[in-house]
């Protein structure tokens, strides 16, 4: 049986932020039926590229059952399954970009994104992982730093 670490990174900046997180952490582990393997420490954040309140961020780690099919297949599931939990959760912002196709962010309820699958490089339309910007997120890389395991750090050596 073939397994997958799976690296997510988890924000919200509306409402009751830490029973947010821990409500979208209950969800996952609903979803994925596993509990965690790993979860960071919570940090608070001011938030990067817009104005509005402070985020508090986790990053988790998921060893889940690897599915049948390509990669690009399973994450795309993964990512499916955590847009629908944000949605289960109030989240109702689809993602709005600028005239130069820059993202325009907003404050959120919970925000799941997928940093890592396994050792994977994906690059597709909907999904790309390592999930981009990583290295220069403050908010990302903090709590990941503290539950990365040495194999995606050597992986991803210029992440790390």
């Amino acid at each position: 049986m073939a397994f997958v670490n799976i690296y997510f990174s988890l924000g919200s900046n509306i409402g009751d932020r830490e029973r947010n997180i821990m409500e979208a952490l209950r969800l996952m582990d609903e979803a994925f039926g596993v509990h965690y393997s790993a979860l960071s420490r919570l940090i608070e954040t001011k938030p990067m590229g817009f104005s509005g309140g402070k985020f508090l961020n986790a990053a988790v780690l998921y060893r889940i059952f690897r599915p049948e099919g390509s990669a690009e297949e399973a994450a795309l599931g993964i990512l499916d399954t955590v847009k629908s939990i944000e949605r289960s959760m109030g989240r109702t912002d689809p993602p709005e970009y600028d005239s130069d196709g820059n993202r325009i962010y907003h404050s959120r309820i919970i925000d799941i994104d997928i940093l890592f699958y396994g050792k994977e490089v994906i690059d597709i339309p909907r999904l790309t992982i390592p999930h981009k910007g990583i290295a220069e997120r403050p908010f990302v890389m903090v709590p990941l730093l503290e539950i990365a395991k040495p194999s995606i750090r050597k992986a991803f050596p210029e992440i790390f």
